[in-house]
């Protein structure tokens, strides 16, 4: 990681052509010079992170007054920093009989915060939550009144959690944590609050910039889908080819226990929907032994959704895996404890994420929790089932080449979709798929619950969910289409992403076909169509002109009235 300086340095740099994305940054304590390590790390991330910060405690004047410098600016993203210490300020001030309020007090003024930014701007809330100050009034009793500072703070924080579940343009970051990995020593310096009201020393700085640009990256859908791992060394210890099944290092004993914790680790990312993918020079038969029969194993076979076991080059491996799943390097990490290993791919494919594993395999674990590598800002219950639809694709693929030709294949998968609108059951899932989807994503718009939910109760805008299951098996939500009313003739596509699983099974002409069917039945005339290019999604630049659109200035249009339904082998599933 950068230090301040480096970062700093970032920010004369040029950041023309970088995303752009308007950033607002209140605190109660001095953030000029996070600020800056903000933008210098959006730098590093691709992303020009445009910040106009408050001045210095005057959160709550900005966020009450109509007529604030906040709202004229319109952020995309706000952040609000309530330090500790200035709670325990608040704290220390209050009668004693009003100490076992403190909590509820802030989270009622947090409440407060929150409801009018969201009643004046849409944006993304980030808020850090409190690293730990124990006054020791009480010393280890501290955890048993009601009325002590750490029970309060223990309590913010624990309600923080719950409220941010409730609300889903809230956020949390977690700087409580950084504080617990580098010691409250090195996180604060107490003359530097008395000089400079600062209660984050300079050297972390760059560790709360950091967590602050992965979430907001995270939402921007940028963020890793997938764990590549090489073996032997790293998953388990010793050499599977030289030491054989029996004397691999895995269990409760010894450096064994560290591989094994490191596994569950790992199982944990696959159940939270990370793929999961093995890249080892090895025989393929030796390795797969491993996974079914050593009973000290945590990951199985069915745990992993692409084996590249084989003695080629691991670069090459990679990219094949990557051609497998269809998705970016830059959404990848690669495990290896080989630096020769590590380097090559590095080399290679420098988008893909390559961590500079401890040499000591007994490190592994607290150094890739140091790193924060599988941010995300969503999960859904589709989540778990990640690992199991990649395998079934595989199925399918295999069943294709078996195929006499597209149509015997396509017609043989008695495919169904459910269509409905948005509802209190496909939200999350049409929100993460926002998120998550970038190459088929034609105007690269991302949404919130709270977006999905403002569409769904508008009367302008309407928002369509797809599924599709096939005889393999269930796809689950894999299609939104956001449609906003233009005029009385005139229903434009805000936006239309897909799951790249779905590609080459006619499922945009079946989406087109319900789309003109809802604009038909509402009256509409025309359909209107925009590709908005970015980085990643070039592969849908010819989507409308495909689909019979015509080109009309920067937008696409479509004749409702003499539209042909496109061909499909979608039916529509009660």
């Amino acid at each position: 990681m950068k230090d301040f300086l480096q970062l700093k340095k970032n920010n004369k740099k040029d950041f023309t052509g970088l995303k752009p994305v308007r950033v607002a940054l209140l605190g109660d304590t001095p953030t000029q010079f996070l600020a800056q390590a903000i933008r210098g790390t959006g730098y590093d991330h691709g992303i020009d992170l445009q910040i106009w910060e408050a001045d210095f405690n005057q959160v709550e004047r900005q966020v009450f007054d109509a007529g604030s410098d906040l709202y004229q600016f319109d952020p995309a993203i706000v952040i609000i920093f309530h330090a500790t210490h200035k709670l325990l300020e608040k704290y220390n001030k209050l009668h004693s009989t009003q100490h076992g309020n403190l909590a509820d007090d802030q989270l009622a003024l947090i409440g407060d915060l929150h409801t009018e930014i969201t009643s004046r701007l849409n944006p993304i809330i980030i808020y850090y939550n409190y690293p730990e100050i124990n006054d020791s009034v009480y010393g280890n009793h501290a955890n048993k009144v009601r009325a002590s500072f750490l029970f309060q703070l223990r309590k913010l924080n624990y309600e923080l959690m719950l409220y941010a579940e409730k609300k889903p343009d809230f956020y949390l970051c977690d700087i409580s944590t950084i504080q617990n990995q580098v010691g409250k020593n090195n996180f604060f310096r107490s003359s530097l609050y008395v000089h400079s009201e600062m209660v984050v020393t300079l050297d972390c700085i760059p560790e709360i910039a950091a967590r602050s640009v992965d979430l907001i990256t995270a939402f921007y859908g940028n963020f890793k889908k997938c764990l590549v791992l090489d073996l032997d060394n790293t998953l388990w210890g010793g050499i599977i080819g030289d030491d054989g099944i029996e004397n691999i290092q895995l269990g409760n004993l010894g450096i064994g226990k560290a591989f094994t914790e490191l596994q569950y680790w790992i199982k944990k990312l696959k159940n939270r929907g990370i793929i999961l993918a093995v890249c080892s020079k090895n025989t393929e038969s030796v390795v797969k032994e491993v996974f079914v029969n050593h009973p000290d194993m945590v990951l199985r076979s069915e745990d992993i959704a692409v084996f590249a076991v084989n003695w080629e080059n691991k670069a090459d491996n990679i990219r094949q895996i990557q051609k497998a799943l269809n998705i970016g390097f830059d959404s990848m990490i690669f495990l290896d404890d080989n630096p020769f290993e590590r380097n090559l791919v590095r080399e290679n494919i420098p988008a893909i994420s390559v961590p500079e594993l401890p040499e000591d395999p007994a490190e592994y674990l607290e150094y890739l929790y140091s790193l924060n590598l599988f941010e995300t800002v969503s999960s859904s219950s589709e989540d778990m089932g990640r690992t199991e639809l990649y395998q079934t694709a595989f199925k399918r693929a295999d069943t294709q080449k078996q195929s006499k030709s597209e149509e015997e294949f396509l017609q043989g998968l008695d495919m169904r979709s459910i269509v409905q609108s948005f509802n209190e059951f496909n939200t999350p899932r049409a929100a993460q798929l926002s998120q998550r989807s970038n190459q088929f994503n034609l105007r690269t718009i991302r949404y919130t619950e709270t977006d999905i939910k403002r569409i769904a109760g508008s009367q302008d805008s309407f928002g369509i969910t797809f599924t599709l299951e096939d005889k393999f098996g269930d796809n689950g939500l894999v299609v939104v289409v956001v449609l906003h009313t233009e005029d009385a003739d005139t229903l434009f596509i805000e936006n239309w992403f897909m799951s790249c699983r779905v590609l080459s099974r006619t499922m945009e002409n079946f989406t087109l076909n319900i789309i003109i069917d809802f604009a038909a039945a509402k009256g509409f005339h025309f359909l209107k169509g925009e590709y908005i290019p970015t980085l990643k999604n070039e592969m849908v630049k010819d989507h409308y002109h495909k689909l019979g659109f015509k080109e009309s200035g920067m937008c696409w249009l479509l004749d409702v009235q003499t539209y042909m339904p496109g061909k499909t082998h979608i039916s529509l599933k009660a």
